[in-house]
């Protein structure tokens, strides 16, 4: 109980004592200047932008698919023991070794969303 206090005093002091700074205005002048270049950036990148993106999307549709096969664990499970009898075995053996490799294929297309936003990666 005592560490607990302690820590929540401290963290508390810290966080009081020392506030974020505060945003400063910019000179309305360097703004105009900016404006311009950002303009001007934007127009040269945003075939890049538009790519990155949309394989960021994909990557992201992945990744929901990878979510999704991890369900196929259990119900490989309960088709290799219960619907055995049915004709279900290869079918759930099948949905056993999908839904026992989609949490690794889950972290690898995770790591690479990242990297899926300048480079397009097909794994």
């Amino acid at each position: 109980m005592k560490k607990t206090l302690f820590l929540l005093t401290l963290t508390l002091f810290i966080f009081c004592a020392f506030p974020a700074p505060e945003a400063k205005a910019f000179d309305p002048a360097t703004m105009s200047m900016a404006t311009g270049l950002a303009m001007t950036l934007f127009q040269k990148a945003s075939p890049y932008l538009i790519r990155g993106l949309a394989n960021f999307g994909k990557g992201c549709v992945k990744v929901g698919k990878d979510m999704v096969d991890i369900f196929r664990l259990p119900l490989g499970m309960g088709q290799v023991m219960f619907m055995t009898p049915f004709g279900y075995f290869n079918k759930g053996v099948r949905n056993l070794v999908l839904g026992g490799v989609a949490p690794f294929k889950l972290c690898v297309h995770t790591l690479l969303l990242p990297v899926v936003l300048f480079v397009n990666v097909n794994i």
